[in-house]
């Protein structure tokens, strides 16, 4: 009888036999899932614990100052995303600030989640907000999820789910719950790293290439994919067969890049269409020195001949602050350098140099969550009470610095 129950015969299905093997199958799955879902139980409740408060401070605030929820987190580049989704590309290509600064593949998400939600009677710039706001939350969660994975593949499964729980606490955080690509990229930067760490090069290769197709920074995948595959060759020599499978990753990778410039170079006419926005329109380029010119527009923000205008653009003090505590992180990334994989490091370098080398975007929190690995570096040296301490820390920069954010353009997310 047991024999009959663990090897059915797939030819009757009707035996009484059957239906019991289903119940078995059912009860393992619901037991799979019950492990799974007790492991990342705490990253995800701190998760929506955390979006619950950034939506009662926007609501507070919005009571306050007049302010609509949807425009508080549609702000600053959400917008710019909003009218990418509902308006598209100008055909001519323009030196003032358009929707050709921004990449397609967030809005092109956006318009498709919001079409549904036009059959209850939503405005299309309503729903399309919506839109943005439910794929950057559901982009958050997948994030946290697969940090917690990262992290405790690295230091093991406590230290995976303080990872977690920081993430979620960060102050870039914020754009989880606002309209921005981070809520896509981000999730698809993780999968991507946790995916060539395990030789899936495949499906490394088809994240790097959705990715890259979300924004410009996810560029650096294509060389996290390719630094892997040279590794994997290394490790294994050109004569192994499964090992040049790894080039499948840094092959696919670049394919979201490529397919954006080309569709800006059909849809205006020049191939640099994207460069030209950005450059122009937002004054953005490498510069070496953008902390040393950041530092002298905020000494001239506070200099004593400017009292009689006294707002700071916080944008400056906290790009330097974060640039401190970038390189802090780096360092303390480097003294535990073997227990993180290459592709995190690649990725994590790569973010550190844009943000530190951008004219116009410093290493604000934005992009130090982008660099997640070096944000939770601190969950593998931090337990006990100096983790809770840092926990509450970041829980009241997270409510306060997104106060800011929501309303206005004193700082960016």
């Amino acid at each position: 009888m047991i024999d009959a129950v663990t090897e059915p015969s797939i030819e009757e299905p009707g035996t009484a036999e059957a239906p019991a093997v289903a119940r078995v199958s059912a009860w393992r799955r619901w037991g799979s899932s019950s492990v799974v879902l007790d492991r990342f139980r705490l990253a995800i409740l701190t998760y929506f614990g955390t979006r619950v408060l950034l939506v009662v401070v926007a609501v507070i605030e919005g009571a306050i100052r007049h302010h609509s929820l949807t425009s508080e987190i549609a702000n600053w580049d959400g917008g710019w995303y909003r009218a990418l989704a509902t308006d598209g590309y100008r055909h001519d290509v323009s030196h003032g600030q358009t929707t050709t600064g921004f990449f397609p593949l967030y809005p092109m998400v956006m318009w498709l989640v919001a079409r549904p939600l036009l059959l209850f009677g939503h405005s299309e710039v309503g729903a399309t907000i919506v839109a943005g706001f439910a794929i950057s939350i559901v982009g958050g969660l997948v994030a946290t999820v697969l940090v917690q994975v990262l992290a405790a593949g690295w230091w093991g499964e406590s230290a995976g789910r303080r990872a977690a729980i920081l993430f979620c606490l960060f102050p870039g955080s914020v754009v989880f719950s606002m309209v921005y690509a981070e809520g896509l990229m981000i999730p698809l930067a993780a999968g991507c790293i946790l995916a060539l760490q395990r030789r899936r090069w495949w499906l490394g290769g088809a994240l790097a290439a959705i990715a890259t197709a979300t924004e410009p920074e996810a560029a650096i995948l294509v060389l996290v994919c390719a630094v892997s595959a040279g590794l994997e060759l290394r490790r294994r020599g050109w004569g192994d067969r499964q090992a040049r499978r790894a080039l499948i990753a840094p092959v696919l990778a670049p394919l979201g890049l490529i397919g954006v410039f080309a569709f800006l170079w059909a849809w205006t006419g020049n191939p640099l269409a994207y460069v030209v926005a950005q450059h122009d329109g937002w004054n953005e380029k490498f510069d070496p020195l953008a902390l040393i010119r950041l530092a002298i527009r905020l000494v001239g923000q506070i200099h004593l001949s400017h009292f009689n205008h006294p707002t700071i653009n916080m944008n400056w003090p906290v790009g330097l602050i974060g640039a401190v505590f970038l390189v802090i992180l780096l360092v303390l990334m480097f003294r535990i350098r073997r227990t993180i994989s290459p592709e995190a490091w690649v990725w994590t370098l790569g973010i550190s140099f844009i943000a530190l080398t951008s004219e116009w975007v410093p290493p604000n929190p934005r992009l130090l969550i982008t660099a997640f690995p070096a944000v939770i570096v601190l969950a593998y040296y931090l337990k006990s009470k100096g983790y809770y301490r840092l926990l509450v820390v970041n829980g009241i920069l997270l409510a306060t610095m997104s106060a800011i954010t929501f309303v206005g353009f004193t700082l960016r997310p």
